[in-house]
């Protein structure tokens, strides 16, 4: 029998929050059941606490109350271990390389920040944090990196993200593990992990015809999006027009909605405002931006929030997706 490898210090911490439940949960089973068998033994037959017998009644509240507190709090530690491994696993590093991937029936479609392109094929470098953007073209699915411990629903016309640290090179497996049609055991692929050096020549020899963040900027001038939005690459001195607001700067910042509610310009955020404009309209605007769900795919919309970003002067290089292929590796 072979152990399933963990490449990460997350895997890691998986497993030995798992091993611990296995232990607790064990140790709580064997003494419900020796309770059984204990009573099994006291009240068996002939034994002269059967039935219609005398038998003194006694009761030590003080272990039953006991051993039910320690359990209580013993399962609640775990529960309070295991919330905080899933919220970090939600809080990826300023630094992180983001590569966006895209489910669809029935292959899994990943772009890199230089324009590099793979089908079913995860590249990343070992001891770099990668925060993975996934959406889907089509019905939900679900991306499962079994040797990271990691996975996570993959839902249509929305972003879900994901990030790892792998410390461990090599080459993977990769699923989707939700049941989406008649090609579901065929949706896998393959995780290769690089050393820096070996993932930066890859960049470097992989084609890719532009960066995703230009392919992005012509995306945004062909569909008007310049004539309503100022960027500080047309017009370096504006801030906001009267009819949106201005995109320089704007990711990363805290944004003031139409229904009052305060959130944080993210990558999520951004999809889903070209999406689904209505529901994430800025307060203090009164034009309604158009859809485009069905003008843009997902690899359109992946671009053009790769191009935001570069508008704001604050991200750090090693996130930025404008930066170019051998920049990236280092």
């Amino acid at each position: 029998m072979t152990w399933l490898p963990a490449i990460s210090s997350h895997a890691q911490r998986i497993d030995i929050l798992l091993g611990g439940l296995l232990v607790v949960s064990l140790a709580v089973l064997g003494l419900v059941f020796g309770l059984m068998f204990l009573n099994v033994i006291r009240f068996r037959k002939g034994s002269r606490m059967q039935p219609g017998h005398e038998v003194t009644e006694h009761k030590n509240w003080r272990f039953e109350i006991g051993w039910t507190s320690v359990t209580l709090i013993v399962f609640f530690g775990l529960f309070v271990w295991a919330a905080r491994l899933y919220v970090v696993g939600f809080q990826p590093p300023s630094d992180a390389i983001q590569i966006y991937v895209t489910g669809k029936q029935w292959m899994w479609k990943v772009q890199y920040p230089g324009g590099q392109r793979e089908i079913n094929a995860l590249h990343v470098p070992a001891g770099r944090p990668v925060q993975l953007l996934m959406t889907s073209e089509d019905v939900i699915h679900d991306f499962s990196i079994p040797a990271l411990r990691i996975k996570h629903d993959v839902l249509p016309g929305r972003y879900q993200s994901l990030w790892f640290t792998a410390i461990t090179t090599g080459t993977f497996r990769f699923y989707c593990t939700q049941f989406c049609g008649i090609g579901h055991s065929r949706m896998t692929g393959m995780l290769m992990v690089l050393d820096r050096a070996a993932y930066a020549d890859w960049l470097d020899h992989t084609p890719a015809s532009g960066s995703l963040a230009a392919k992005g900027e012509v995306l945004f001038i062909r569909n008007g999006c310049s004539g309503c939005h100022v960027s500080s690459r047309y017009a370096p001195d504006a801030t906001d027009n009267s009819r949106a607001p201005s995109m320089a700067g704007l990711y990363g910042s805290q944004v003031i909605l139409a229904d009052g509610s305060a959130t944080r310009v993210d990558s999520a955020f951004l999809h889903d405002a070209i999406v689904n404009p209505p529901e994430w309209r800025r307060a203090g605007y009164t034009t309604q931006m158009p859809s485009f769900r069905s003008v843009l795919s997902e690899d359109e919309v992946a671009a053009l929030v790769a191009y935001l970003q570069t508008l704001s002067p604050s991200i750090p290089s090693g996130r930025s997706p404008g930066v170019t292929a051998g920049q990236e590796g280092n």
